[in-house]
């Protein structure tokens, strides 16, 4: 847990918690009018921390998810990275055989840095829309994604909320993007991204710290028009969560909605609160609020699906 917790490039360090808290307090104040923006600590902190939310069964099932992610967090990530640098290693050596070293070019310093930074951040933003949107369009693997769909209030422990099987897939389709970029970069001699020294991406890190956190959440912070078409904001995650058909497979998008507008995916939200509901449209059963039920439950629906096909 302190893997997850402390390293400050980890997607859910404390430090990008406080950082989100900030701009969640700061959204709250610039909502209200200027003679009401003196706020009592109270005021504050029922709206950022309600009742009703954090005594949900579906958010206390989250803190069980959280627990249970955390702890196989390691297991389940350590390997798809390692493959990520194997395939990067076998592309620029594939490369290298078939065109020749790129000796001579050095782009080392910052623009190349910069560029890579870019490249490595656009391609984990490709890889996490492609696998978003095949979680909910193959059956088979919708039955293992719907467990993170089953949350019927958000939070940001909600990120926990998510099957073993969804995880191994991403990992290795992110290894697969990430991997080739890389291999690529290396081949033609960019420096290494910002951020990647610590583990991370210094443009995916910032995205977290200051809008990731938020995605899952009560807070209704849209962001609309041109720019709309660019970043995944809060409520266009929230519009992504909604039961409502109208939103059915749209923002599939991690930070970035330029896929979702490229695709034909995206759904832009209103600047003013929608009235929305979250889950799986039918009641959801009591024991996909638990870990037992979340883990189990889709190998079962997987197995009708495969023997109920030809």
């Amino acid at each position: 847990m302190a893997a997850v917790l402390l390293p400050p490039y980890s997607p859910f360090s404390a430090v990008s918690l406080l950082s989100a808290l900030f701009v969640a307090v700061g959204f709250i104040l610039l909502k209200r009018r200027p003679e009401k923006r003196n706020v009592k600590y109270r005021v504050m902190l029922r709206a950022l921390f309600p009742r009703w939310l954090y005594r949900n069964a579906s958010f206390k099932a989250d803190v069980m998810f959280f627990l249970f992610n955390t702890l196989a967090f390691a297991a389940l990530f350590g390997w798809a990275m390692f493959s990520a640098t194997y395939i990067s290693t076998t592309v620029s050596a594939t490369l290298t055989d078939y065109l020749g070293a790129r000796a001579g070019i050095d782009w080392n310093g910052f623009a190349g840095k910069s560029i890579a930074t870019l490249a490595i951040f656009l391609a984990y933003e490709l890889a996490y829309w492609l696998n978003h949107y095949l979680s909910h369009h193959v059956p088979l693997l919708w039955e293992f994604h719907k467990v993170h769909h089953t949350a019927e209030v958000l939070s940001p422990l909600t990120n926990f909320r998510v099957h073993p099987v969804y995880s191994i897939v991403f990992g290795n389709i992110l290894a697969v993007f990430v991997g080739t970029t890389d291999g690529v970069l290396h081949y033609l001699n960019f420096g290494t991204p910002f951020g990647a020294g610590a583990g991370g991406n210094l443009v995916a890190i910032a995205f977290v710290w200051v809008v990731g956190h938020l995605q899952h959440s009560h807070l209704w912070i849209a962001v609309t028009g041109p720019l709309g078409r660019v970043i995944i904001s809060p409520a266009h995650h929230q519009i992504h969560h909604s039961n409502n058909p109208t939103h059915f497979n749209k923002n599939f998008g991690s930070s970035l909605a330029i896929w979702d507008w490229m695709f034909g995916t995206l759904h832009i939200p209103n600047r003013d609160r929608e009235s929305l509901t979250f889950g799986v449209g039918s009641a959801t059963p009591d024991h996909d609020h638990t870990v037992v039920g979340g883990m189990l439950t889709p190998f079962a629906m997987a197995w009708r699906r495969l023997r109920a096909d030809p």
